[in-house]
């Protein structure tokens, strides 16, 4: 009991000391804070972003459904790639095509798929433009799906709409916003790349990282993207969702056999088409984001090293500044492990006060992502556990030598200093 009231009593001790050598010492004490605050900072706001995007990123592959597969011409793939047909063998892939949406539609396992095209144009409505937006051709099924978000008011698009490709769109809330402010957009047309779309109805959806946030957008069906809008037909892609009485597997079975019947492909022949699920969708994002996290943890532990190398510093310049104290206490009878102490909690203080700084301006931080961009930053608790950890790991390892150095003192030497 009397042991643990002396490490109380001196971290308490330490923990003045180390105030006052920060109050002596504001230059080299605020250096050596600031190196451990943006170590602590760039790993606290990296978790938070790192920790919201994981979040978005799940949301939105399990609105799609945990079973939904995607059919592709190109696959995932991190070999290089030159844009030779011998380094990149996908190039020649055959297109897909709305036959093959139709046909994989029909099969028994698949509950439905649909097919989704991708482009780009200047949208306007009286003297209002918007330059670039995103115009997506679907067929008639796509809420089915796309998932979370809903109509109001109006409708989506018909299937004989849908086939017909009549020009018709359903526009998001932020580019009804954008073209009409409070009035009602509903029967209106507008202009979609030159061509007059008539609003159906506008579609409500919350916006994440991997949908690009909330900006404007127009969903029109795929038939009037490519007769209208002329859009590069290359660009299909096709979602699948396996039936209630089939397996994922069983369904990306039938797909496979009922494209390679449509492209007539010789037995042994590698498929011409890609089959992406949800898993590797996610082996491909941690990849991704595992290298960037890494590289950040590695940029933060620069900072903690030019920290600790301060926490050296500054220790040693307080050892030396102190001899003649530490002599006076070793003549009183504290042993080295009482002065060894007494300097580690100075240490651990300094990396401490870096850390809770750190912690609070990454906290600021997280918020302001979370506030102004689609990715939902938010600190995890471990992030913060990990950041005190890790202050205090670098105030003991850095403060281990001036703290030997300082208990090592022979208490004779030391009253001399002068």
């Amino acid at each position: 009991m009397s042991l643990l009231l002396q490490r109380i009593h001196g971290m308490s001790e330490g923990v003045t000391m180390a105030l006052d050598s920060i109050r002596a010492n504001k230059v080299r004490a605020g250096l050596t804070i600031l190196g451990i605050a943006v170590g602590v900072f760039v790993v606290v706001v990296i978790s938070a972003a790192v920790h919201g995007i994981n979040a978005s990123v799940a949301k939105d592959l399990e609105s799609t459904g945990p079973t939904t597969f995607f059919v592709s011409r190109f696959p995932i793939s991190f070999e290089a790639c030159d844009g030779t047909d011998e380094t990149c063998k996908w190039f020649r892939n055959p297109h897909l095509t709305l036959e093959d949406q139709t046909t994989i539609d029909r099969l028994p396992s698949v509950r439905t798929a649909g097919a989704r095209l991708d482009t780009q144009r200047n949208v306007g409505y009286k003297d209002r433009r918007l330059t670039a937006v995103s115009v997506i051709g679907f067929t008639g099924n796509w809420q089915q799906i796309d998932g979370g978000g809903d109509i109001f008011p109006g409708r989506n698009f018909t299937a004989n709409e849908a086939a017909s490709g009549d020009r018709v769109v359903v526009i998001n809330d932020e580019m009804a916003t954008q073209l009409f402010g409070d009035s009602d957009p509903l029967d209106k047309s507008i202009d979609l790349g030159g061509v007059p779309f008539k609003v159906l109805g506008i579609y409500h959806y919350q916006a994440s990282f991997l949908s690009g946030g909330n900006k404007p957008r127009a969903i029109i069906p795929i038939e009037a993207a490519r007769k209208q809008l002329k859009a590069n037909w290359n660009d299909i892609g096709i979602a699948v969702i396996p039936a209630a009485s089939s397996t994922r597997a069983e369904a990306i079975d039938d797909v496979i056999a009922s494209m390679r019947a449509r492209h007539a492909l010789h037995p042994g022949a590698d498929n011409d088409f890609a089959i992406i699920t949800q898993d590797q969708l996610f082996d491909v994002y941690n990849k991704i984001f595992g290298a960037f996290f890494l590289v950040m943890v590695v940029l933060s532990a620069v900072g903690l090293i030019v920290g600790g190398v301060g926490v050296i510093a500054i220790m040693m310049i307080s050892v030396t500044e102190r001899t003649r104290e530490i002599g006076v206490r070793k003549a009183l009878g504290a042993t080295r492990g009482t002065i060894l102490w007494q300097f580690l909690v100075e240490a651990v203080t300094l990396t401490g006060l870096g850390a809770i700084i750190g912690l609070v301006l990454g906290t600021l931080m997280a918020l302001l992502i979370k506030s102004t961009t689609p990715v939902a930053a938010s600190v995890p608790p471990m992030a913060v556990l990990a950041a005190l950890l890790t202050s205090a790991f670098t105030g003991v390892l850095f403060g281990m030598l001036p703290a030997a150095k300082a208990a090592k003192l022979d208490p004779v030497v030391a009253l001399r200093y002068e």
